[in-house]
């Protein structure tokens, strides 16, 4: 939903603002992915950056953002974006060893797919994994679903 808010007021301020008007920049979203064009290659880069700040404004992390190289198509540059879900089998595993050494000994954590579900029967342990795994630092992004 944010990300949506952020492309929306993107595409708005790339159509107003006053450096990038008769320029054929765009933003479009085509799926899960967003395309940026643009006539020249710093002109792509610059909405890239603002579709950046925009996501910043809305608290979307960076990290989540999958942003190719301005690739030349004909006479426009091209920037794709993606993002990313789930985290990788091998993050994964780095979030459950820290859980095994750092946290409560109740913890059980279990690789799903693209997801890590972490399990106990007290919600005030939950919390403290929560706050464990907020507070290291990871060089991907982490989110976080309803405990139980």
């Amino acid at each position: 939903m944010e990300v949506d808010n952020a492309y929306n007021s993107t595409d708005r301020e790339i159509s107003t603002r006053f450096d990038f008007k008769n320029t054929g920049t765009s933003i479009e979203k085509s799926g899960d992915k967003y395309n940026i064009e643009a006539d020249t290659e710093d002109r792509a880069k610059a909405a890239l950056e603002v579709f950046k700040d925009k996501l910043i404004k809305r608290g979307v992390s960076l990290k989540h953002l999958d942003a190719s190289a301005p690739q030349l198509s004909g006479k426009i540059y091209k920037i794709s974006c993606a993002f990313k879900e789930g985290i990788k089998a091998e993050d994964a595993k780095k979030i459950a060893k820290l859980l095994r050494d750092a946290g409560p000994k109740t913890l059980k954590t279990q690789i799903q797919g693209e997801e890590l579900r972490v399990s106990s029967k007290s919600r005030d342990d939950l919390q403290v994994a929560i706050q464990i795994v907020k507070d290291h630092p990871w060089e991907f992004s982490v989110q976080f679903q309803n405990y139980r």
